[in-house]
C-alpha cells in the first residue's frame, strides 16, 4: 500500500475544494437545504462535465477509468462542502452494480439513482429517477416513487418506497456486498471532510474570538479540546483511506477495513462537531451558522447502515474466529 496521494489525486482534491467552495458556500447550502427540492438539479450536469460522475467508469463507456480512491477524494470534499445532491446515492450505492450501458448514462449525467439496502428506505428518493432493490437473488430497478421521511438533515433526505415489487432486473444480488463496502467507505470519507471543516472553523474562531483581552485559543480548556479533535480527525482520515484503498484493490481485508473506518470516522465526525459547537459558544447553536448542518450530516452518516457497535462487533467476530 502506498500511503501517498499521487499528483493527479492531489490536483483533483485542490480543484474539487476550490469549485465546491465557490458553488456551495454556507449560505447557498442553507438556501438549498431549506428549499422544497433540497438541491440544484442543474449541478448534476456540471458534475458530469467535470467527470466526477464517471470517475470509476471505464473509459470505453465515457468515464475516466480511475478507481475508488479517486472517488474517495471526491466524497471527502463533497462531505466537507455538504453538497446537497444524490452523488452519494448514485455513485456509492448504485454505480458499481450497473451494467456498462447504464454506467455510461450516469457518467453523462443522464441518470440519477439511489438504493434501498434495507428494502424500504432510500437516500435522496425525491432527487432520483430509479431505485435499486434486492429481491429473489436479483437487483431490480424500480421507479423512485414514495413518501419522504422526516429527517433533521436537509442536505440528504430520506424516502420510503411506495412499492418494492416489479421492476427491471439489473444485476445479481451478489453485488450487494460490494455496494455496501463502497457505501460505508464513502460515508467514512465524507465524515473526514465534515470533521476537517468543523475543526478548521473552530481553530479560526479560537484565534479571533477574544475573552478577557486574549484569544480564547490560548486557554487550555479550548486548545486541548481542539488538539483532541485534530487527533480524532487524522485517525479517521487514515482509517477512511485505508478502507478506500482496500475497496479499490479488492483486498481480502476490505470488509474489516471498511467496518473500522465506518465505526471510527463517523463517530469522530460527530465528536468533532460537538467540540466545534462548544468552542463557538452561543453562535454555534444558532440556525444561521453552518455547524448545525455539519453536525446533522455527521449524525446521518453515523446512523446509516448501523452505528459503531455493530461494526465493531463484526471486527471482533472476525478476530475471534
Amino acid at each position: 500500500m502506498n500511503f501517498s496521494f499521487t499528483p493527479e489525486q492531489q490536483d483533483l482534491r485542490r480543484e474539487a475544494r476550490a469549485l465546491l467552495a465557490e458553488r456551495y458556500p454556507a449560505e447557498r447550502v442553507a438556501e438549498l437545504a431549506d428549499s422544497e427540492e433540497g438541491w440544484d438539479p442543474a449541478s448534476w450536469h456540471e458534475l458530469a462535465e467535470l467527470g466526477w460522475l464517471g470517475v470509476s467508469v471505464p473509459e470505453e463507456h465515457g468515464g475516466a477509468g480511475l478507481g475508488f480512491v479517486e472517488e474517495a477524494v471526491l466524497f471527502e470534499e463533497l462531505g466537507r462542502a455538504l453538497y446537497p445532491g444524490p452523488y452519494f446515492a448514485t455513485v456509492a450505492l448504485v454505480l458499481s452494480a450497473l451494467p456498462p450501458e447504464l454506467q455510461a448514462e450516469v457518467a453523462r449525467g443522464e441518470a440519477r439513482w439511489s438504493a434501498a439496502l434495507d428494502g424500504e428506505l432510500a437516500p435522496d428518493l425525491a432527487s432520483v429517477e430509479r431505485i435499486l432493490t434486492a429481491r429473489d437473488g436479483q437487483l431490480y430497478a424500480v421507479p423512485a416513487e414514495g413518501q419522504m421521511v422526516a429527517t433533521t438533515d436537509g442536505t440528504r433526505r430520506l424516502g420510503r418506497l411506495a412499492a418494492i415489487t416489479g421492476g427491471e432486473p439489473v444485476a445479481s444480488a451478489d453485488a450487494l456486498a460490494q455496494i455496501r463496502l463502497r457505501a460505508l467507505a464513502a460515508l467514512a470519507c465524507e465524515a473526514v471532510g465534515i470533521a476537517t471543516r468543523a475543526l478548521e472553523l473552530s481553530v479560526d474562531y479560537a484565534k479571533t474570538r477574544e475573552q478577557f483581552g486574549r484569544p480564547i485559543g490560548v486557554y487550555q480548556a479550548v486548545s486541548h479540546g481542539l488538539a483532541d479533535a485534530y487527533v480524532e480527525t487524522e485517525l479517521a482520515r487514515s482509517l477512511a483511506y485505508w478502507a478506500a484503498w482496500s475497496v479499490a484493490e479488492n483486498a481480502e481485508n476490505a470488509p474489516l477495513a471498511v467496518a473500522a473506518a465506518k465505526a471510527y470516522a463517523c463517530d469522530a465526525a460527530v465528536s468533532v462537531c460537538e467540540r466545534a459547537i462548544q468552542t463557538h459558544g452561543g453562535i454555534g447553536f444558532t440556525w444561521e451558522h453552518v455547524l448545525h448542518r455539519l453536525y446533522k450530516r455527521a449524525q446521518w452518516n453515523q446512523a446509516y447502515e448501523g452505528f459503531a457497535p455493530a461494526h465493531r462487533a463484526q471486527i471482533a467476530a472476525a478476530l475471534l474466529n
